[in-house]
């Protein structure tokens, strides 16, 4: 073994572990894609409570935060209005919420009267 073959194999061993802490980050970036897990950063209490100072928004239930894929987080929602609310007021106000404050642009928020919280909480005890 000559003194090349020495250095080639140490320049290997440097440069593999060079590569491992990032190789191990994407893993685990990769695997809670996959698990659909919420979002390191995203405080779901803190999106919920935040979601209920909306105006004419009675309550928050099924609420889910994951990452779509790398750098994009995706929200789904019901959303309870109270009695007269306007679907289309709530739905913009909530929205706005969730891409103004938690960079939250991809979201799916399906609007609830009073009434069917009632029927749905009925089937889903």
């Amino acid at each position: 073994m000559n003194a090349m073959t020495g250095i080639t194999h140490i320049a290997s061993v440097f440069i593999g572990i060079l590569i491992l802490p990032r190789t191990w980050s994407l893993l685990r970036a990769a695997v809670d894609i996959l698990l659909q897990a919420t979002p390191k950063g995203v405080d779901l209490d803190e999106v919920r409570n935040h979601l209920l100072r909306a105006a004419d928004v009675e309550d928050i239930h099924d609420l889910h935060a994951w990452t779509l894929t790398s750098g994009i987080n995706v929200v789904s929602a019901h959303v309870v209005m109270r009695s007269g609310a306007d679907p289309a007021r709530v739905l913009d106000e909530v929205c706005a919420c969730l891409t103004d404050d938690f960079d939250m642009e991809h979201s799916t928020i399906q609007l609830e009267s009073a009434d069917r919280r009632r029927s749905e909480h009925a089937m889903h005890p």
